[in-house]
């Protein structure tokens, strides 16, 4: 207790710097700017040791090689950064969300009435990342127009998955593996399968159209719900996304820490 008592400003620094990194961290995750961020927190560990050790040459080259990378790293990665910042206004908080599925919603029963096929992707925790760089990048608000734009036959960008991530479009066009579950129908289309590859391998909510029947389809968990209701699709989308997020709150896990302290007393 007295070690505590008179490191408590160290302690409590430590954990400072811990949590800042680790929210960085979080913000980071699932995209390029993630492995750069891991490089820098290796050079600094090298760093921190070589000055112990009194590798004074070597720890004179990594320093200013840390000062030119942190730079880089701000300037590459500044729409990365932009939009991490952009989650800290909305953290537990889904009425940016709840305004994406309503507009993912109408689009899905426009594209339904005219039979017109499409695929859309919202990210969750894993990051979508190797599969919006195999399309072509959008970056724009979510808006039932653009999706019904996009999925329009002819145009160059409706063959294809699109990828919403924090409420816009990431990108159009993209190509989403096919499952891998031999127990699928035959007669699935490619459409559906690749749905249903993209929700196995990440925990990413896919929302279908079929350019067959005009039916709309969900995939998460690797599960396919097929002819959803058009009136309930911004419901059961926001039933399949919340779920997980609100696991990562902080309003819930400092309640849950909170109901633990006070049965503990």
């Amino acid at each position: 207790m007295e070690f505590f008592l008179g490191y408590w400003e160290t302690i409590l620094e430590i954990l400072l710097l811990w949590g800042a990194f680790y929210v960085v961290y979080l913000l980071l995750r699932g995209t390029a700017a993630e492995q750069v961020f891991k490089g820098v927190i290796i050079i600094s560990t090298v760093i921190i040791l070589t000055g112990e050790l009194n590798l004074v040459i070597i720890n004179w080259l990594l320093t200013r090689l840390l000062g030119i990378s942190v730079i880089a790293f701000l300037i590459i990665f500044q729409p990365e950064i932009r939009r991490g910042l952009a989650r800290i206004g909305r953290f537990g908080i889904f009425s940016g969300e709840r305004e994406a599925f309503g507009e993912i919603a109408k689009a899905s029963v426009v594209l339904s009435k005219k039979r017109i096929g499409a695929l859309i992707a919202i990210e969750r925790e894993t990051g979508l990342r190797r599969y919006v760089e195999s399309g072509v990048s959008i970056d724009s608000r979510i808006t039932s127009e653009l999706l019904n734009t996009i999925f329009s036959p002819n145009t160059p960008l409706h063959d294809g998955g699109i990828i919403v991530s924090d409420q816009r479009v990431e990108a159009a066009a993209c190509l989403f593996p096919l499952t891998q579950n031999p127990n699928v129908s035959k007669t699935m289309g490619t459409r559906h399968r690749a749905a249903l590859g993209l929700s196995e391998e990440t925990d990413a909510v896919v929302v279908v159209v079929s350019e067959e029947t005009g039916a709309i389809s969900l995939a998460a968990g690797g599960r396919l719900t097929k002819d959803l209701d058009p009136k309930n699709i911004a419901k059961i989308l926001e039933k399949a996304y919340m779920p997980r997020v609100r696991k990562q709150s902080f309003p819930a896990v400092l309640k849950r820490l909170l109901a633990k302290r006070k049965v503990k007393i």
